[in-house]
């Protein structure tokens, strides 16, 4: 695997959880966020432990952000582009990450507070606030350091090695999840979650996705989709070396206790798979934790063809 070295330390020997993740051999697979609805709202300014609450945002902006996230089910994040560069404009885009119909839409404010004249309600029903579509991948990269050093420490040069190839579509993102994954990367449309990521996984990441396939030795997870069913898919692409972008088509999923069984369907037959989730030993599972927790790990069972349809 490429990335950064592991190792139980960081810079001056601190405690760094991304680091401490990969001597534990956490698996990847089935630890992306379980989100639907994006928002995006351009911020270049520093960025607080709480992105949102702590921006320079304005109070009312702030609260509308903060309302679409607790009764809409729209997740807003800040994004900026790597360097600092302070546009005349702020860039918005909203995102739906469904698994069958995934769209992203933009737009440029002139003045931020027009975000509050925006139809946003709806994003969490799948609903566009009819912003110009978007065509092309979203590459996200989380350096939000101020939440977790890991994510500046690895994401600030994941996210200047993918500005070289893809210099429009790379983004700088707040906190998107799974800061001990670090580098982490999200893709829009799909809701495609990456870990463990380096610069020199950039090039061949974007260009992968360019032409529809996806990187499965970094793939966490469709946001679209439960822990269990994310992990269930992705040990089915690697068996089957599937890399298409498009998801896998779920004919059925059943848990019963610790156990998650999922059926889906691949050129025209379908397949099995069962996946366990259990958690791990407490542990410091973020840098900025002040108390041990358990992680979710999901193994898989078993894996085969069912009968004919």
């Amino acid at each position: 695997m490429s990335g950064t070295a592991a190792g139980s330390g960081g810079l001056s020997g601190a405690f760094r959880c991304a680091a401490a993740s990969e001597v534990a051999a956490e698996p990847l697979a089935g630890t992306a966020s379980t989100v639907r609805a994006f928002l995006l709202v351009e911020a270049p300014g520093p960025w607080g432990v709480d992105a949102v609450r702590d921006s320079r945002l304005p109070d009312d902006v702030k609260a509308r952000l903060g309302e679409l996230e607790s009764r809409h089910r729209v997740r807003p994040l800040l994004v900026r582009r790597h360097g600092g560069a302070r546009p005349a404009t702020t860039r918005v885009f909203a995102a739906y990450a469904d698994p069958a119909r995934p769209w992203v839409g933009t737009t440029e404010l002139a003045d931020v507070r027009d975000l509050l004249d925006l139809e946003l309600v709806g994003l969490g029903e799948g609903r566009s606030p009819g912003l110009a579509p978007y065509d092309e991948p979203l590459f996200l990269v989380c350096t939000h350091g101020r939440h977790d050093a890991c994510c500046a420490e690895r994401g600030r040069p994941l996210c200047a090695a993918m500005g070289e190839v893809a210099p429009e579509a790379t983004w700088e993102v707040s906190h998107i999840g799974g800061d001990r994954f670090a580098a982490n990367l999200l893709v829009l449309p799909h809701g495609l979650y990456y870990g463990r990521l380096g610069p020199a996984d950039a090039a061949g990441l974007v260009q992968a996705h360019l032409a529809g396939r996806l990187d499965l030795e970094h793939l966490r997870g469709r946001s679209s989709y439960p822990f269990a069913v994310q992990a269930a898919e992705v040990y089915l692409r690697r068996r089957l070396d599937v890399t298409t972008v498009e998801p896998l088509a779920v004919r059925s999923r059943a848990r019963d206790g610790a156990e998650t069984r999922v059926v889906f369907a691949v050129e025209g037959e379908d397949w099995e798979v069962v996946v366990h989730t259990s958690r791990g030993a407490p542990r410091q599972l973020t840098c900025r934790a002040g108390s041990p927790s358990a992680g979710l790990a999901h193994t898989l069972v078993s894996l085969g063809r069912t009968a004919a349809r």
